[in-house]
């Protein structure tokens, strides 16, 4: 097998508010946790259910996109990689590590209103194809367009 894949996709329920930032270049970033819950089965053949919290980055338009229609509590679906990142600790000088997402792309789950069922809201969603990636100071526009929901037909 040829090359290697780094994608990742997620959906989940946010645990905060996106924490912004802004990088002396203009660029931003925001970091949040994601917390996506998994149903497994148990020794005695018992459904259990255990959540994960994945800590997650987005950078530039998306991030700030983000931090305005999204919250704690709301749901969520990325698109992303991996990434390891890696220190030293300052006080003990040990080697540390920690793997993130990095959000590449993203969906709304629910409607802006907070319908609660959970489900799609029909496509309402913000992608795109430029690499505003690691505090880039590219800004594009949303592909998307805010609607009320008197005007979805469904």
């Amino acid at each position: 097998m040829a090359g290697n894949v780094n994608k990742v996709l997620l959906m989940g329920n946010m645990t905060r508010d996106i924490e912004m930032r802004q990088f002396p270049s203009g660029g931003s970033v925001g970091k949040f946790t994601l917390a996506v819950n998994e149903r497994y089965k148990d020794r005695n053949e018992q459904w259990q259910e255990r959540a994960n919290f994945i800590d997650c980055e987005v950078f530039g338009r998306k991030a700030e996109v983000m931090a305005q229609y999204l919250g704690k509590g709301r749901p969520v679906f990325i698109e992303g990689k991996l990434r390891l990142d890696k220190w030293e600790d300052k006080q003990s000088g040990q080697n540390r590590s920690k793997l993130k997402v990095v959000v590449d792309d993203f969906q709304f789950v629910d409607s802006r209103g907070g319908s609660g069922d959970g489900g799609p809201s029909g496509g309402s969603g913000y992608s795109s194809s430029d690499n505003d990636s690691y505090g880039s100071s590219q800004q594009t526009s949303p592909a998307y367009e805010a609607l009320d929901d008197d005007d979805i037909p469904f």
